[in-house]
């Protein structure tokens, strides 16, 4: 069983900024891409960004220069920070993470329940 948990969404003002955290727990031999996605109300999931094991990141073209990913492999740990955030960055955000378990020979996608960011204007 694999769970992954995310932290430190809420209300924030624009211009503000959070970090989120997502963390991976159970039996994982190995992560390798971690990744953060977003869904707005009546809106698909889309992605905001995305990290190697090696720290190579890509971003949407929205959230560049204003998020950065970054990962802490000893704690399976993956966090977004959102800085000058804008109403449009409003959504539920989900923590992605390929994970490969003891028992199973391949990666397999896991997705955290989400947190909500809402951007006041």
């Amino acid at each position: 069983q694999v769970q992954l948990v995310e932290s430190g969404g809420g209300l924030v003002q624009t211009g503000g900024s959070l970090t989120l955290s997502c963390a991976a727990s159970g039996s994982i031999f190995s992560i390798n891409d971690m990744g953060w996605y977003r869904q707005a109300p009546g809106k698909q999931r889309e992605l905001v960004a995305r990290i190697t094991r090696g720290s190579k990141t890509n971003y949407a073209d929205s959230v560049k220069g204003r998020f950065t990913i970054s990962r802490d492999n000893r704690k399976n740990t993956v966090y977004l920070q959102m800085n000058s955030l804008k109403p449009e960055d409003t959504a539920v955000y989900y923590c992605n993470a390929d994970i490969k378990r003891y028992s199973v020979s391949s990666y397999y996608a896991s997705w955290g329940q989400g947190t909500q960011v809402t951007v006041s204007s």
